[in-house]
């Protein structure tokens, strides 16, 4: 076993060496990457559903649905009744709002209404807090 310390043959040695030493850069990197692991904070993914707590005995009752029409020329029919005014209508609205279980309310406008009467009785329902309705019959404006 020999050590070469350098010779002579070799022309001139007194070149600096120029590799540089990568193990503090890879030890650095890799403490900075497990600080970078650890810091990172835990993220549950969950869902939180409503489940039923038990069975019960009766089946399920289908929803109360109440059905308001609305017509070409702007009259409004609650379930098939025609209403006088809009006072009518949000007096209906905040009845439906005031139950603990609101029933769907299903909006079913004309094809030749103005939006501006389907925006008002839905402007009015939101502000009462019907929170379960819908525009049904979309189906016509294809």
């Amino acid at each position: 076993m020999s050590m070469n310390m350098g010779s002579g043959d070799h022309g001139s040695d007194d070149e600096p060496m120029v590799d540089m030493n990568m193990t503090p850069l890879i030890d650095v990197m890799l403490v900075l990457l497990i600080m970078l692991i650890i810091t990172i904070p835990i993220q549950t993914h969950a869902v939180k559903m409503n489940m039923p707590i038990g069975q019960s005995a009766q089946p399920p009752k289908p929803p109360e649905i109440v059905r308001i029409d609305v017509d070409f020329d702007g009259t409004i029919g609650w379930n098939g009744v025609v209403l006088a005014d809009r006072h009518e209508l949000e007096s209906r609205l905040a009845e439906v709002a005031a139950q603990a279980d609101q029933p769907e309310v299903h909006l079913r406008p004309n094809k030749l209404v103005t939006y501006k009467v389907v925006a008002m009785i839905l402007a009015s329902a939101q502000r009462l807090g019907v929170t379960k309705i819908g525009i049904v019959g979309n189906e016509q404006f294809l």
